[in-house]
């Protein structure tokens, strides 16, 4: 795959991810946990499908294709998706988005340190001005009382740029496993904490719906498609792709305001 086609990829794959924040606000009455686990059962089953049909694999041969890079990648992902989904409740969807643009400065220095993947020049200004915006927005949560939903944003970041790093790093035509490994891992987190914390599963009908929408098109096709391109691209500039959702984002939340 040439690099303007992975590039293609990640970017179509960021911008279904840009309508996330619009379904969260979307829901009625589903707690963080159990947004996680609907949401992860469709985004599992629709990665799978994909890697199936991708590999021309059946199950089992994937199955047996797992290895470290995969249950690795899986866990920094989880931990992103998890995070993400605090940051959106805890804070507003517009400063989750900006503290988001860390991501890219992370994924560049955490390559440099770990794999010496030298950022190109063009990389650094970008990152500098999201750096700058992520201080006021962090300023601003601190005095609206979203501190918590920021750091939680931050995390996520982290969490995401690690994992970039780790597909570069792992050096696989295909990190997909990484991805459905994210799901299972997610699935078994939002399931366990929901009953310990929520009692049950039982959202509403159209909660569920809304959530297994959200896993399957915007986040399973949109992560797959990311994912798909990382292993083409530097880890810094897939980071600064994926950065196309916030405009979009933003734009959606604006019409249905």
């Amino acid at each position: 795959m040439t690099k303007p086609i992975a590039t293609i990829l990640v970017l179509c794959g960021a911008s279904l991810r840009s309508f996330v924040g619009v379904l969260i606000r979307l829901l009625d009455d589903a707690t963080d946990f159990q947004i996680l686990f609907y949401r992860s059962i469709s985004l599992k089953l629709v990665v799978f499908v994909v890697i199936c049909i991708r590999r021309k694999a059946n199950p089992l041969t994937f199955f047996k294709s797992i290895d470290k890079h995969d249950l690795l990648m899986g866990g920094w992902l989880a931990a992103a998706f998890t995070t993400y989904i605090f940051a959106m409740l805890l804070s507003s969807v517009a400063s989750t988005l900006l503290i988001i643009t860390v991501a890219p400065f992370l994924a560049a220095v955490i390559a440099w340190n770990w794999i010496g993947e030298i950022p190109r020049l063009v990389t650094w200004p970008t990152m500098t001005v999201a750096t700058f915006g992520i201080g006021l927005m962090v300023y601003d949560g601190a005095n609206l009382g979203y501190s918590l939903g920021n750091i939680c944003a931050f995390i996520s970041a982290f969490c995401f740029a690690v994992m970039l790093v780790v597909a570069r790093r792992s050096r696989k035509i295909d990190v997909l496993g990484g991805t459905f490994m994210a799901g299972v891992f997610s699935i078994l987190l939002g399931g366990l904490t929901s009953l310990i914390f929520d009692g049950d599963l039982a959202i509403s009908q159209l909660d569920i719906l809304i959530i297994s929408f959200m896993g399957a098109f915007t986040i399973g096709i949109g992560i797959a498609l990311i994912t798909t391109g990382t292993a083409y691209i530097p880890a810094g500039e897939v980071s600064l792709l994926v950065l196309i959702k916030i405009p979009r984002s933003n734009l959606a939340l604006s019409v249905l305001g």
